[in-house]
C-alpha cells in the first residue's frame, strides 16, 4: 500500500540532535481507565521530535518492512502541492491537527484507492466526515493522546492572559522594568467563575486542573456529567453556551468542530459574556467567528483571548489574529508536545497494525467506519445532511 503521511516542517535549525531532557515520565494509563496506545513494537525513541518531516512519526521501518511505501511531506495546499500530486493512488493518509491536510469532498472524489484516513492526534474536522462516508473510508484518530496536553496549555493560557504574563515578560526582554504598566490589566483567578463549554476528556481535564486554584467552574456539554463528578468539582451545569457565559469571568472551548458548533462564539454571543472576559480557544478556530473576536477585543467586551487554533493552519501573515490587541495566540502547539508525540505516534502504529491485519481499530479510535459515524465519532460528531 502507499501511505501518504502529511507532517509539520523541521525546526529552521535543522532536526534536533540532543534534547533538553533525557527521558519522559513513566505513565501507566489515561485517566478514566483507557489504555496507553498499544503497538507491537516501535521504532522511535519517545522524547524525540517525531511529528516533523524527518521525525516521520517512527513509521518508515516498520512501513517499509512490511512492503508499504511511504511519502512524507510538509507540501499540503494547493493543487500543485506534493499531498494532491501524491494522494491519486495513495491507500492511506495521516495528517496531524497541528498542520492539517484537509481531505474535501473534491479531494476525496481524486483519490479512489483511499481506504483510511488517520489522525496523528485528536480531532478530524479537517476530514469531510460525509464525503468519508459517501466514499466508504474509515476515519481514525488517536483519542485520548494529547487531551491532557492540551488541558496543560488551557491552564496556561488562563494564567498567561489574567495575570499578564506575556506584556511582562516583553518588558523584561525590552530591557524595561515598569511595574505599573505590568500590573495594570494584571488580576488573580483566586475567585473567578471559570466556564468550559464541552466536559469531555479536554474539558473535564481542565476543570480538574483549575478546582484548586479556588474558583467557581461551571460547564456546559450535550452529555452531562455525573452527579458525583459535579458534586466533586462544585460544577454548576448549564443547558447551552448561551446560557453559561454571561456568569463567568473566562470561558474555554474544549468542543470539537462540528456544525452545531461551528461559528458559536460571534457577536451576539460575545456580546453576553461580561465585560472584561477572558475567551481561550484551544478547540478549532471556526467554534469563534474570527472578526468577532477582533472586534471585542478592539472594543474592550473581550479583556484577552488565547488559544493555538487558526483558519486555515498555517495561518497567514496578515491573519488579524496575529496583531488583534491583548491576545496570547501560538501556532498550533498545545498537543504536540514532545511528550504527546511518542503516545501519538504510539497510537497511530496501533491503528496501522490493526488496519493492515485486517482486525478491529479500537472503538474508541474510530470516528467514521463501515459507511457511518462510529465509536467516538457518534458520541462527539454531527454530519451534515
Amino acid at each position: 500500500m502507499k501511505i501518504l503521511c502529511v507532517l509539520y516542517d523541521d525546526p529552521v535549525t535543522g532536526y534536533p540532535a540532543t534534547y533538553a531532557r533525557d527521558d519522559l515520565p513513566s505513565l501507566n494509563g489515561y485517566p478514566g481507565g483507557q489504555t496507553l496506545p498499544t503497538p507491537s513494537s516501535v521504532d522511535f525513541t519517545p522524547g524525540h521530535l517525531l511529528g516533523s518531516v524527518s521525525g516521520e512519526l517512527g513509521l518508515r521501518t516498520f512501513l517499509e518492512g512490511l512492503g508499504h511505501e511511504l511519502v512524507v511531506t510538509s507540501d499540503k495546499d494547493g493543487p500543485d502541492s506534493v499531498f494532491d500530486r501524491e494522494l491519486a493512488d495513495a491507500d492511506v493518509v495521516i495528517s496531524q491537527p497541528f498542520w492539517p491536510a484537509y481531505l474535501t469532498a473534491e479531494r476525496f472524489a481524486r483519490a479512489p484507492r483511499l481506504k483510511l484516513a488517520l489522525t496523528a492526534g485528536i480531532g478530524s474536522d479537517h476530514v469531510d466526515l460525509d464525503a468519508a462516508i459517501q466514499h466508504g473510508v474509515t476515519v481514525a484518530e488517536v483519542t485520548y493522546c494529547n487531551s491532557i496536553s492540551v488541558a496543560e496549555h488551557v491552564v496556561m493560557s488562563i494564567l498567561n492572559l489574567v495575570r499578564n504574563f506575556v506584556p511582562s515578560h516583553q518588558t523584561v526582554l525590552n530591557g524595561g522594568w515598569n511595574i505599573a504598566d505590568c500590573v495594570a490589566r494584571s488580576y488573580d483567578v483566586e475567585g473567578m467563575h471559570v466556564g468550559t463549554v464541552a466536559a469531555g476528556r479536554i474539558g473535564l481535564a481542565v476543570l480538574r486542573r483549575l478546582a484548586p486554584f479556588d474558583v467557581h467552574l461551571h460547564y456546559t456539554d450535550r452529555h452531562r456529567l455525573p452527579a458525583s463528578v459535579e458534586e466533586e468539582l462544585g460544577l454548576t451545569f448549564h443547558a447551552s453556551a448561551a446560557d453559561m457565559v454571561p456568569h463567568c469571568d473566562v470561558v474555554t472551548i474544549n468542543a470539537p468542530l462540528h456544525p452545531e458548533t461551528e461559528g458559536l462564539f460571534d457577536d451576539e454571543l460575545i456580546a453576553t459574556m461580561k465585560r472584561g472576559a477572558y475567551l481561550i480557544n484551544t478547540a478549532r478556530a471556526r467554534i469563534a467567528d474570527r472578526d468577532a473576536v477582533v472586534r471585542a477585543l478592539q472594543s474592550g467586551r473581550l479583556a484577552g483571548y488565547a488559544g493555538d487554533v487558526w483558519f486555515p493552519q498555517p495561518a497567514p501573515s496578515d491573519h488579524p489574529w496575529r496583531t488583534m490587541p491583548n491576545h496570547g495566540m501560538t501556532p498550533h502547539i498545545s498537543g504536540s508536545s514532545l511528550s504527546a508525540q511518542a503516545r501519538y505516534a504510539a497510537g497511530t502504529r496501533e491503528i496501522l497494525e490493526s488496519f493492515f491485519a485486517g482486525t478491529p481499530i479500537r472503538d474508541e479510535y474510530l470516528i467514521v467506519d463501515g459507511g457511518k459515524l462510529a465509536g467516538t465519532g457518534a458520541h462527539s460528531y454531527a454530519v451534515r445532511g
